[in-house]
């Protein structure tokens, strides 16, 4: 794996949100970790190679990306390669609200998980 630019207490907050899900295991992906559910990413940490800034990638829903990036641009981002089919890139070096991240893994993994998976945080929210 590559050497990780993103602060430990960070990666491990954002690795203890990802793994709390159904069936999530963390596997590298292109020498990232990045978080799956049956083979499928969900939620990716990014930047790490010299220079790189830390970020989170995800699967965010129809129209969350342009609204986010609207609303934070210094927080928001269309992440290169995927950003273009809606995933959502978030910096991770800058002051950052847990509870909205997590949210925005848990959009992820609905979107990702099969129906019966994602089903389970529905129980979960409510």
């Amino acid at each position: 794996m590559n050497e990780s630019n993103v602060s430990p207490a960070v990666l491990e907050r954002l690795r203890a949100i990802c793994l709390a899900l159904p069936e999530a295991k963390e596997q590298p992906a292109h020498g990232d970790p990045s978080w799956r559910i049956r083979k499928k990413i969900f939620a990716a940490q990014k930047g790490n190679y010299d220079g790189g800034r830390p970020s989170v990638w995800m699967k965010a829903p129809d129209g969350a990306q342009a609204a986010l990036m609207a609303a934070d641009p210094e927080l928001f981002f269309s992440p290169p390669y995927v950003g273009h089919k809606g995933w959502l890139g978030v910096w991770l070096d800058v002051e950052l609200d847990w509870d909205e991240l997590e949210e925005l893994v848990r959009d992820s993994y609905r979107l990702v998980a099969p129906k019966k998976l994602a089903k389970l945080l529905e129980d979960d929210d409510e």
